[in-house]
């Protein structure tokens, strides 16, 4: 994982820059999560792994599938990391665009897992407190987990908040046990 991360992050850097300088940073992301969504796909990922097809005509068999999806610095890009071998980084190269794109926006990704169902005004409070700890731009999704019994559990980035009830067994369990 972590040397597909090393072979994505300088194509993503280059795709964030280029996408950055001409003022489409949405539009990368969408290209890019098209092109992660086409080299995930089982049969593509067998042509991309295919011993006896050569670079040029797996980017070519890319470029196919994508059917003129693409902008034409995207189909470029397509070629450079055809010839590099790189097109199975692409699902990491889209997440490490994300990344940049979201420091870029200060914004953040946050999901909410609840024991309930959230109304829209506790969202809404929810997401206020977490841009004043953040200090960013919070974009909320929300899932109903009913493992939870109840309370919340607040995943943003390499943060979890454990609000649950489960969470707080857990925690007591572990405490009577030590």
């Amino acid at each position: 994982m972590a040397e597909s991360t090393t072979l994505a992050r300088p194509y993503a850097k280059a795709a964030f820059e280029l996408a950055r300088d001409a003022g489409q940073l949405s539009e990368w992301s969408a290209l890019l999560a098209l092109t992660a969504a086409v080299a995930e796909d089982s049969n593509m990922h067998k042509v991309l792994k295919h011993p006896a097809l050569t670079s040029a005509q797996k980017g070519q068999t890319f470029l196919d599938v994508c059917e003129g999806k693409l902008n034409e610095a995207g189909a470029n890009f397509v070629r450079v990391l055809a010839e590099n071998n790189r097109l199975v980084l692409l699902p990491e190269i889209a997440a490490l665009f994300e990344q940049l794109k979201a420091q870029q926006e200060a914004t953040i990704e946050v999901t909410i897992e609840s024991a309930f169902e959230m109304n829209g005004e506790q969202e809404n409070k929810l997401a206020q407190a977490l841009q004043k700890k953040l200090s960013r731009n919070v974009n909320l999704r929300s899932q109903l987990n009913k493992e939870l019994i109840g309370g919340i559990v607040v995943r943003a980035g390499d943060l979890v908040i454990d609000a649950s009830v489960r969470g707080r067994l857990a925690k007591l369990a572990e405490a009577v046990n030590s």
